[in-house]
Formats: structure tokens, C-alpha cells, sequence
């Protein structure tokens, strides 16, 4: 079945099915071999993309925006001090404004709420840079970079060591519930994390058939 993601969300993993994540990692390996061939694309010609940026960010800034131009589009960075993101307007407003101007946004900051706003009353395709929550775009590099060194990611173990409540652990358990791996988060008790997203990530994996552990 062919795979459609056009004005699709990316805001977490949770909605996105395995077929869909493979699909995004395809993607992603061509268009990488095309950056290294100097082949550039046209994916985004004549599109404009809002990034986004409560949090500052060396590596997410300049992916996004590199991978816009490489494909043709113009993408407007963002800052704090550049709008009035939940300060002088609330976030649905701006969220309207910014999809009659924009073909897409892009958001790195703190609330998941802010993002999910964002993706509620703009009209466009809101991706999650980051929140405190979760970094589904971080997940798919990793994903990308396992499947480059391994050949795959179903069956592979996957050990993470640190603050099991953060965004990448949580990302790391949703991603490895769908793709079939076998998750373990190396972390004091005291830094587990939320018992409620474990049994969650359990139930993804057995809804998907993936054959997914989480320890």
C-alpha cells in the first residue's frame, strides 16, 4: 500500500504506524545519498516554512534549514524574541497567522501543548523540533543511523543510560515499541520512567505485532 504523509503532523511518533516510519527513514537515506551527490531537490519549491525557536539549537536550526533550501523551499527563522508566541497573542492566533503566511512550522520549545496548538488551528503541517515531552525528529536520525550501521531495527536491543523521563527516553520507547526493538533504560528509580507511557509503549507493540520489549 502506498504510503501518503502530505499534511500529515509530525508531533510525536504515537500516530505514525511502522510502515510510516520506515517510510520516513526511506526517505530520508535518499535524500541523504542526494546531499552527498550534490543532487539537489525540488520537494519544497516555491513552499515557505516557519522555524520556530523558544530553545536555541545549533544542530536542529541548521538541519531544518538546510534541508529546506536543498529542497527549493525558504525557511523563516523564529525566535523568542521574535514573536509573540503566548505572550501578547495566545497561541491559537498565532497559530492562524502563521498558517495564512507558511506552508509548514516547525516548533522547538518547551510545552507539547504549545506544539499541539500549533498543529490544532494553523491549517498546516506542524513538526515537533522539540518539547519537554518528546523529539520525534532526534528519533528518526537515531532509527536512520541503526539501520545504516545494522541493516535493520527489528530485533535490535537498545540500551539507553540516563534521565528515563525525558524526551528522548520517552521517543526512544515509542519508536522502538513500533519498529519491533528491544528497549532498555539503564536508570536510577528515582529517574524511571512514567509507568503510564511504559504501559502504553507495551500496548503499541502488541497492537502492532512488532514483538517490541521494554526493560
Amino acid at each position: 500500500m502506498a504510503i501518503n504523509l502530505r499534511n500529515r503532523h509530525l508531533l510525536s511518533l504515537k500516530h505514525h504506524t511502522p510502515q510510516e516510519i520506515e517510510y520516513l527513514l526511506d526517505l530520508s537515506a535518499d535524500l541523504k545519498n542526494k546531499k552527498r551527490a550534490g543532487i539537489k531537490g525540488d520537494l519544497l519549491a516555491g513552499k515557505s516554512v516557519a522555524l520556530i525557536f523558544e530553545k536555541p539549537s545549533t544542530r536542529t536550526r541548521c538541519a531544518f534549514t538546510v534541508a529546506a533550501i536543498d529542497e527549493g523551499g525558504h525557511p523563516e527563522y523564529l525566535g523568542k524574541n521574535d514573536i509573540q508566541l503566548g505572550h501578547k497573542e495566545d497561541v491559537a492566533d498565532t497559530a492562524r497567522v502563521l498558517g495564512r503566511m507558511f506552508d509548514g512550522i516547525e516548533f522547538r520549545g518547551f510545552s507539547q501543548k504549545v506544539v499541539e496548538d500549533l498543529a490544532k488551528y494553523s491549517g498546516v503541517p506542524v513538526w515537533n523540533g522539540l518539547t519537554d515531552d518528546y523529539h520525534p525528529t532526534q528519533i528518526l536520525a537515531d532509527f536512520l543511523t541503526v539501520r545504516e550501521n545494522f541493516g535493520r531495527l527489528k530485533g535490535i536491543k537498545f540500551v539507553y543510560v540516563g534521565d528515563g523521563r525525558n524526551n528522548m527516553a520517552n521517543s526512544l520507547m515509542i519508536g522502538a515499541a513500533k519498529m519491533g526493538m528491544h528497549f532498555v533504560i539503564g536508570a536510577p528509580e528515582s529517574l524511571f520512567p512514567d509507568p503510564a507511557l511504559v504501559e502504553e509503549c507495551e500496548k503499541m507493540a502488541a497492537d502492532c505485532e512488532s514483538g517490541a520489549t521494554i526493560e
